[in-house]
């Protein structure tokens, strides 16, 4: 498996990858899923890919090699728009000549792919494209894409990137996302390839391969780890009815009584329980009544 994700912000577009591929709990190999197109002063896109490695190596080899029916290719495209969909192109020239084979073995068609950057003449743009060969473009509402394990590193993006955040957050922000997913999930591996494009350089200008040798991201893990737990812990505890704690706030309590009267007792403040089958309600009403008998100090059975 792997973990992927881009941020289209308005100082440009954050791209960062894992490398790890996986098949099975002792066939554990490093490849890299970033490829970048440049040719510096007219286009700089970068492809990241999840999924079947064998696909997705096939898509990209598509991409550097071929072209399509009418001649386009990702280096000739006029548009980003225009490219992306070579892109999705060779996603279904890969699916047409695989799919049906790798049915045969079990095996589904299964790949996503983030592709962005920009041409010339326009500004940048990020899209999602799906093994179908379509795809999405990133919008102001939804400045990011992920591919892969995205559901760890999700959280953190969703409150902190908005379209206005500068590049550096968006590359700290991204590499926060990936520590969160390494940490969690063990089907995503260092090194990570992180390059952020900065609008209308039209080359790559800040590009890195981390690995565990790599102090800013140590940082990143020991901080944002310690740093949760302070703030978890300032976090006040839950309170129930009158009891409080060191951090009670009465704002804050748990099972007290509201503004419109309602208290713990009442019916929408209690669990939803299963009834007791009737042969069996006798006997809890007798137990019930056997502890309450203990609990005043009488004998088992009597009646106080």
């Amino acid at each position: 498996m792997t973990y992927c994700v881009a941020m289209r912000l308005d100082e440009g577009i954050v791209f960062l990858s894992d490398s790890r591929t996986n098949a099975g709990v002792d066939h554990v190999s490093t490849f890299r899923k970033m490829t970048v197109f440049e040719r510096a002063g007219d286009r700089t896109m970068v492809i990241m890919t999840a999924g079947n490695l064998a696909i997705s190596q096939a898509v990209r080899q598509w991409l550097q090699e071929r072209t399509t029916e009418d001649g386009e290719t990702v280096w000739t495209a006029k548009t980003m728009f225009d490219a992306v969909r070579v892109v999705g192109d060779a996603v279904r020239a890969v699916h047409e000549r695989d799919a049906e084979h790798l049915k045969r073995f079990g095996v589904d068609f299964n790949c996503a792919l983030i592709f962005g950057g920009q041409i010339k003449g326009e500004p940048p743009r990020l899209f999602q494209v799906y093994a179908a060969g379509n795809f999405i473009e990133a919008t102001p509402e939804n400045p990011y894409f992920q591919i892969g394990e995205a559901k760890y590193g999700k959280p953190i993006i969703d409150r902190v990137i908005r379209p206005d955040t500068p590049l550096d957050e968006g590359a700290k922000c991204a590499l926060i996302s990936m520590d969160s997913t390494l940490r969690s999930n063990i089907s995503v591996g260092l090194p990570l390839d992180l390059l952020v494009y900065e609008s209308d350089a039209l080359r790559v200008t800040r590009f890195v391969q981390i690995d565990n040798d790599n102090h800013y991201f140590q940082m990143i893990h020991n901080t944002w780890g310690k740093r949760l737990q302070q703030v978890f812990g300032e976090i006040p505890d839950p309170t129930w009815g009158e009891t409080g704690s060191r951090f009670a706030h009465p704002d804050y309590r748990l099972g007290q009584k509201h503004a419109d009267g309602h208290s713990d007792r009442e019916p929408q403040h209690q669990p939803p329980r299963a009834p007791v089958p009737p042969a069996l309600a006798s006997d809890t009403v007798a137990a019930s009544e056997r502890i309450q008998t203990v609990a005043d100090g009488g004998t088992p059975g009597q009646a106080q």
